[in-house]
Order: structure tokens, then sequence, then C-alpha cells
């Protein structure tokens, strides 16, 4: 497997990396900060990843960034059979509604730049006739609620788009899988109390991993939020209206 990573360098995305390193992957890291990268690339040359661990500069919120990195990452590994995407920005609905800039930030670079970077990473597995492109969206995409309004939007089209571009390129080779987290305990979420059910990285990395290999569209982890989803999205708004969730 040789693998174009977009958010290797903490949370679960550093889990998922790991785990693929473990294989003997090839690797190369995409991301903001490239002394950063360069450090997780050394650390996942010692955990068995093909090496070297290449590092391209990539930036959700520079969309001008974003096919050159994936070029420069085909021309490392020769071939590039897997993208995989966790990177992303969060907000909470006070925060956003109180920053409108950054809130925009949140939506451009959660939304339209990712969607811009999945476009350049599916031309590219296609020039080839396929390969798999996984990308983390998130359970709050699922159900307008009140606390992730604003995040969710970004998260509920970004999810809708990965649907679209299964159906559409799946005959042809193309394996999307679309990873749905619930709540897990990673930097982003620092600061904000667990609700039951939070999920570890690692945890989260193991089946993300199983999902790749098998090709699966659609994984909710940890898997008991795929049953606390579907109920959610059961709910009438009137009941919706008066709970907090």
């Amino acid at each position: 497997m040789n693998v174009a990573f977009l958010g290797a360098s903490r949370g679960m995305g550093r889990a998922l990396a790991r785990l693929m390193a473990e294989r003997g992957a090839g690797l190369v890291l995409l991301g903001r900060d490239v002394e950063q990268l360069e450090v997780s690339a050394r650390d996942l040359e010692l955990r068995g990843a093909l090496s070297p661990v290449g590092v391209q500069r990539c930036d959700l919120e520079d969309p001008e960034s974003l096919r050159p990195a994936l070029e420069g990452a085909k021309e490392h590994l020769g071939d590039l059979d897997t993208v995989v995407v966790t990177a992303g920005m969060f907000g909470t609905q006070d925060e956003l509604e109180a920053d409108l800039e950054r809130a925009r930030r949140v939506l451009e670079a959660n939304f339209t730049h990712t969607i811009l970077f999945c476009e350049h990473a599916r031309a590219l597995l296609m020039e080839r006739g396929g390969g798999t492109l996984c990308v983390f969206s998130s359970v709050a995409g699922e159900r307008g609620r009140k606390p992730v309004g604003l995040y969710g939007a970004s998260k509920a089209g970004l999810s809708h788009y990965l649907e679209s571009l299964d159906h559409k390129y799946r005959a042809d080779g193309l394996k999307t899988v679309c990873v749905k987290p619930g709540f897990v305990k990673t930097g982003m979420t620092h600061g904000l109390k667990p609700p039951p059910f939070a999920g570890e990285p690692d945890e989260v990395a193991r089946r993300v991993r199983k999902a790749i290999e098998r090709g699966e569209p659609e994984v909710y982890t940890p898997e008991i939020w795929g049953l606390i989803m579907a109920v959610i999205r059961s709910l009438p708004r009137s009941v919706m209206r008066r709970v907090n969730f």
C-alpha cells in the first residue's frame, strides 16, 4: 500500500498512520507544519514504514497547495493507491457564532477545500485505474443539532459529497470510505466534556484500517455511534428542539 496521508501528525490520523507503518506501507505525510511532519516521518520509519517516509507541505486553508502536494506524493512513492484525509478544523457553536471569520475558515477548510483536495486525489487515482480514498467526516453531519450547527453543516456537506463520489466511481475502481467518528478523545476535543461512549484514537484507527482493507463505503466509530445516530435521525423535529444534544 502506498499512501498519501493528510493529517497524520496527531490524534486519530497519527494512530492510523502508525498502524499502516506497521504493515510496511509506503507513506507520504501532507500537512502545513513541515517540521512537525518530519518528526512524524522518522517515527513511522522506526515503526516499519518503507523508508524514507516523504513529506509535502499541504494546507487546507491554501487551495493552491493541494494538487502539488498530491503530485509530490505520487512522485515520491512511484505509485499512489490510497489517499487518507483526517485533517480538519473544529470550533464549538458558541465560538463560531461569536467569530464569523473563524466560522468561515472552518467551513472552507472542512467543506470546500477538503472537497477540492478529494477531487485532485480522485483524478490521480483514476489515472491508474482506481484506488482508495478514505476521508474522515463526522456524526455531527448526520442531523441538524444545536451544539454543532456550523461545524456539523461542513461535515454534512462533506458526507454528501463522499457518498455521491462512491456511487459514481466505485464500479470504475475508486473505493470511497467515509469515516464518521463520534466523540473521540483527541487534541481537537481537548477541554470538552466527553459524552458516554467516547472513543480513543487507537480504537478508531483499528476500525478504520479494517474499513480501508475491506473497502467499506461508510464506517461509524466507535461502532455504537451508528446505533446512536440511527435513533437521532428518527427523532421528530419537535423533540430535537427540546433537547440539547
